[in-house]
């Protein structure tokens, strides 16, 4: 490194080149010796105090931050411990992650207390693999939901750790503590209309958040199998029907479709270089009991109850909005059926040592209803004629239809679906009857 200019300069201007000293070395030396011990006794003192200020300080709770003193805990903050680590936490997580049958997995589910992590986490579970959960329970919908299906969980014996997949220092903990053979990602933020509201939240999760999870497993050894969940929204606008998985998917029609077609380019390079084995899965609208609030079938149940309005959309020229309805145990067969078809990664420590699995998989029910015959079914089952309010489809990324070709399941693991609209509707409106109650007082 080059010394400034301002290194040449005398500390006493004037006295640069100094005089012949009129003291002896003896004195030179006593001089030395006795800065000596002043610098190291201030040092000790120094440090003294470090200790008392940061080890000794008072136990007492901290103060609650308020607007005239909005950092009055911050150095609190900064020394908290953090809320996961510790022998008993990790006995959770080995007793939770622990296989029970002599063929079976140890699998990490992400997002494990959403709507499809905590069906497949209970079915992996009933049928002997070691299941840890981890999801952060974020409030995009009502975390007490979220908090019910995880107590469900754990009467089963499934522990969910509170943590972001943005956490290296966690995942990386985690495979420590256990060997994941695999892992089911499934944590996500989801819905398309949101992404007009928070775009911030997609690029976190759909995309930060998928990277880092694959840089911790690209680093382990060995590196466990993945298989993730994408969606049919990547089609985007298509017309061409039913969609296959060989069809373009460049035209997404909202941001939370364009974060989950960046995902799989993202699988398909962390396969390239890294030998990860990685499987897409296209989820085509899932419904069932424990579901998503945002989703129609959900609200409009509720709202019909409440005798409220609610929308139908039509696309151009008076045309038919459908989806492919698929009840949630179907999607649950095919995530297990992909997780055990899924081969081994090929890497080791960040390193390809060679070729990977790399596929991409639609799971749907191949049968698209129109959305008003949702709400005819719904009507029925509910017993309660809704009032129903025709609207042109807005331009927020809900695409006119949906209609999913599963020949490539079904040559992988044998997919068939067998739950039509009719008999899953009829599942879910008693279970939301049972946990919500189905009166006006309801307050959802």
């Amino acid at each position: 490194m080059k010394s400034s200019h301002l290194d040449n300069i005398p500390s006493t201007p004037g006295k640069f080149k100094m005089d012949k000293p009129n003291y002896n070395n003896n004195n030179r030396l006593r001089w030395h010796y006795s800065y000596l011990a002043k610098l190291t006794f201030w040092s000790f003192i120094f440090l003294g105090l470090i200790f008392i200020f940061f080890f000794k300080s008072p136990t007492s709770p901290s103060p609650i931050p308020n607007s005239s003193n909005p950092s009055s805990d911050l150095s609190r903050r900064s020394l908290k411990t953090r809320s996961w680590g510790g022998p008993e936490w990790e006995k959770r997580v080995k007793s939770s992650s622990k296989i029970r049958s002599k063929t079976g997995f140890s699998v990490l589910v992400t997002g494990a207390a959403g709507f499809v992590g905590t069906h497949v986490s209970a079915a992996l579970k009933r049928r002997g693999d070691g299941v840890l959960g981890l999801d952060n329970f974020n409030d995009y919908y009502d975390p007490t939901l979220k908090r019910a299906r995880q107590a469900l969980l754990e009467r089963s014996g499934i522990y969910i750790v509170e943590g972001d997949i943005n956490d290296a220092v966690l995942l990386t903990k985690l495979f420590e503590v256990v060997h994941f053979t695999h892992v089911m990602h499934l944590a996500a933020q989801a819905g398309v209309r949101y992404a007009m509201e928070n775009p911030k939240s997609y690029i976190h999760s759909n995309i930060a958040g998928f990277v880092n999870l694959l840089e911790v497993c690209k680093n382990v050894n060995p590196q466990p199998a993945i298989v993730w969940a994408s969606s049919s929204s990547v089609y985007g606008l298509n017309t061409k029907v039913p969609f296959s998985e060989k069809d373009r998917t460049d035209q997404p029609a909202s941001l939370y479709a364009a974060t989950k077609k960046a995902g799989e380019e993202i699988a398909h390079t962390y396969n390239h270089i890294y030998g990860l084995s990685l499987t897409g899965l296209r989820f085509f609208t899932v419904y069932g009991p424990w579901g998503r609030p945002d989703m129609a079938y959900f609200f409009f149940t509720k709202d019909i109850l409440k005798g409220k309005t609610i929308p139908i959309f039509e696309s151009a020229n008076h045309g038919t909005v459908a989806r492919d309805f698929t009840y949630i145990d179907d999607i649950v067969k095919g995530c297990l059926g992909a997780l055990d078809t899924a081969e081994k990664s090929t890497g080791s420590g960040g390193k390809k040592k060679g070729a990977a699995q790399l596929r991409v998989i639609n799971l749907g029910n191949t049968s698209p209803v129109p959305v008003s015959n949702l709400v005819s079914i719904l009507e029925k089952l509910l017993k309660v004629k809704a009032k129903r309010r025709v609207m042109k489809l807005p331009r927020n990324g809900d695409v006119p239809f949906t209609h999913a070709n599963i020949s490539f399941a079904q040559r992988e693991f044998g997919y068939k679906p067998t739950t039509d609209l009719q008999t899953g509707l009829k599942k879910f409106v008693r279970w939301y009857v049972s946990y919500y109650g189905s009166g006006k007082k309801s307050d959802h």
